[in-house]
């Protein structure tokens, strides 16, 4: 009978104390109103210029708020300018809604360019130099193994120019797919020597390497502020902080006025190789 009464006192002690700490916890909670669209939207300017033949292309959005982040609003009825320093200017045509397209200027090797955009009363401008280009020497697939089994790993070898600072961004194209991932390189520890750059799949989305595949790989030079932007967007894209909302993490960008976005002047080189 002690014994029964014994557990009868232990249990309501126990059923007393958690019924307490509940009531603390209950006292302290307080109701957290999250405004997630709190922010004015911002421009988003997207644009390039290669040592290819054009046309190049400017692309111009706002952010959206976080409920809306598959729409991006296009800005149109914008002015958009690019120049060089060899004296060449050309006003882009709106080709599609928030696309501004070129028709005369051609990037070269060497040139500074500028981008002014003036849109909804305000301007934004950014300035990218075209480094020389460098080229891609071969491709090769490898076969990874890992815990979750094997996959095919392309890279890229090229050979980096000595004495100078240089900066690269990959682009993969697979099938005629461009890849979403975001490879980016610098020489800091490789002035000068001959690279053999991975490009490793990222994101559920990446299309897998398999025989008979055609890859594509643009080999980009890009000055410092075009490497800043992407790599700090690397960075914040792999540790889940980007919003392409109007987000406190966005990466650097060159366009001035706190626009998000970048402008990269850059020279191109490229090479295929078929899966086996």
């Amino acid at each position: 009978m002690k014994n029964n009464i014994f557990k009868y006192k232990s249990t309501l002690i126990g059923f007393l104390s958690l019924l307490i700490v509940v009531l603390v916890i209950s006292s302290c909670e307080k109701v957290v109103n999250i405004d997630l669209n709190s922010k004015d939207p911002q421009i988003v300017i997207e644009g390039i210029i290669t040592d290819q033949p054009g046309s190049y292309t400017i692309k111009l959005t706002n952010t959206a708020n976080f409920d809306e982040l598959n729409n991006f609003p296009s800005v149109s009825s914008a002015s958009v300018i690019i120049s060089d320093n060899a004296g060449n200017s050309e006003t882009l045509t709106e080709t599609s809604a928030g696309i501004y397209t070129t028709s005369t200027i051609q990037g070269t090797i060497g040139r500074t360019y500028t981008l002014k955009v003036t849109a909804n009363g305000k301007e934004y401008s950014a300035v990218s130099k075209m480094p020389s280009s460098v080229n891609i020497d071969t491709l090769n697939i490898v076969t990874e193994q890992s815990p979750r089994g094997s996959s095919k790993t392309i890279y890229v070898n090229f050979v980096d120019p000595i004495g100078t600072d240089n900066y690269y961004r990959f682009i993969k194209i697979i099938n005629g797919v461009t890849q979403k991932s975001i490879y980016v390189e610098d020489d800091l520890l490789k002035d000068g020597e001959a690279i053999n750059q991975p490009l490793f799949a990222r994101g559920q989305d990446e299309t897998k390497l398999k025989p008979g595949y055609t890859v594509t790989i643009e080999l980009q030079s890009i000055d410092k502020d075009v490497y800043d932007y992407f790599r700090t967007l690397l960075q914040l894209s792999s540790s889940g902080l980007i919003n392409q909302s109007a987000s406190p993490a966005n990466p650097l960008s060159n366009i001035s006025n706190g626009a998000l976005g970048y402008f990269n002047a850059c020279a191109v080189t490229s090479k295929t190789i078929i899966v086996q």
